[in-house]
């Protein structure tokens, strides 16, 4: 950070360009669709992420095996793997590594984040309630202590990574208040049921427990906390991802209309399609600013966190939904094709805006602020 101008750091830039190199080499820009459809290609760059580069525990402590970077480190990673609409679960991790560090059970939290950092094993987050919301200080999973065992009842649906992650990290009820659990995601009394969903790029589950046998990680009562500091870093992230996602289509859809021609001239010629353009350039550019404001608020304290991270969920949501449906209007009829990723950006963008709380909490956050301060009545 330069005075009011942010600088990135030789280490940051190089962060940037290696993941770009990477994504370019697993989903080359020409491979259309096809491309998410390959898991095994996204496989190999999770375990180069995770095993050669150790990157995907950029915000954690370096006690637990992290890197003990911050969350503009971590937003670049995000954003490179938005544009390429990379079918990996950094969310979601982001969800559970976050969770771990901030419970009070650092031996437990180490030995689940070993593998998970590594990109050996996946973990998921159950923090939804049996309708999908999310909803961590009521959830609709209840654990009961059985002598010297814990067994987890109920259902969560929506569950981010559910379906393919081995270890389930769960937020229960317990009596004296939310707690954390860890759970075998193969284990007896666990089912999991794939969702289909809008987003192709993402695996959500339904979850249910009947009597599964649970371990718990940290002190009763102390989970809403722990779930709610990482929902915030993962919002960023989401917010990153989606700013990634725009700028990718944006510059799809420019270089579609700098070589398309219609009626012997280049469509970008257009005063129409050119305003079209602008209009999604400057989405970008403030979808931009208020995910590096979010990071610098959670890294260096330069606003409230909460305000900041909602900012930027709201705007890079709403940026990356308006430039892909700009860009479905702008590539005509093959934008409407399975062959083109159009139709990826635009039903990612949407489905991220349901995502952990969604546009409800981050706009219930955000919404005082936009009331006028109360001076009082003004007494004759």
């Amino acid at each position: 950070m330069t005075g009011d101008v942010f600088v990135p750091t030789e280490e940051q830039q190089l962060l940037r360009e290696t993941v770009r190199d990477l994504c370019a080499r697993a989903w080359p820009p020409d491979g259309g669709v096809a491309r998410y459809e390959q898991t095994a290609a996204g496989r190999t760059l999770w375990a180069t992420l995770g095993g050669e580069l150790g990157v995907l525990g950029l915000t954690v402590p370096d006690e637990l095996g992290g890197a003990g970077a911050g969350v503009v480190e971590l937003a670049i990673l995000a954003e490179e793997l938005g544009r390429v609409l990379a079918p990996v679960p950094l969310v979601g991790t982001t969800l559970v590594a976050m969770t771990l560090s901030r419970s009070d059970d650092a031996d437990a939290a180490a030995k689940l984040l070993a593998p998970l950092l590594a990109g050996d094993r996946l973990a998921a987050l159950v923090a939804t309630d049996d309708a999908g919301t999310w909803l961590p200080e009521t959830p609709t999973i209840s654990a009961r202590r059985e002598g010297d065992r814990w067994r987890l009842q109920g259902v969560a649906t929506h569950v981010l990574d559910g379906a393919t992650a081995e270890d389930l990290v769960v937020v229960a009820t317990t009596a004296d208040g939310s707690a954390l659990f860890t759970v075998d995601g193969d284990g007896p009394g666990t089912v999991r049921r794939p969702m289909d969903m809008l987003d192709l790029t993402r695996d959500q589950a339904e979850v249910a427990f009947d009597g599964a046998v649970a371990q718990p990680v940290g002190t009763p009562g102390r989970a809403v906390g722990a779930v709610g500091a990482a929902t915030d870093v993962a919002s960023v992230v989401l917010a990153a991802e989606q700013l990634g996602g725009a700028q990718s289509i944006l510059d799809r859809t420019v270089e579609h209309a700098r070589t398309h021609v219609q009626f012997g001239r280049p469509i970008g010629s257009f005063q129409a399609v050119r305003h079209r353009c602008a209009d999604m350039l400057i989405a970008v550019e403030h979808a931009r600013s208020t995910v590096l404001h979010a990071a610098l608020a959670h890294d260096a304290g330069i606003d409230d966190v909460e305000v900041a991270t909602s900012l930027a969920h709201v705007v890079s949501s709403q940026a990356h939904r308006e430039v892909a449906g700009g860009a479905l209007q702008l590539h005509g009829g093959i934008g409407f094709t399975w062959e083109h990723p159009t139709h990826l950006h635009l039903k990612r963008a949407w489905s991220d805006t349901t995502l952990l709380g969604g546009q409800a909490l981050h706009r219930r956050r955000l919404a005082p602020l936009l009331q006028p301060p109360d001076r009082g009545r003004l007494e004759g």
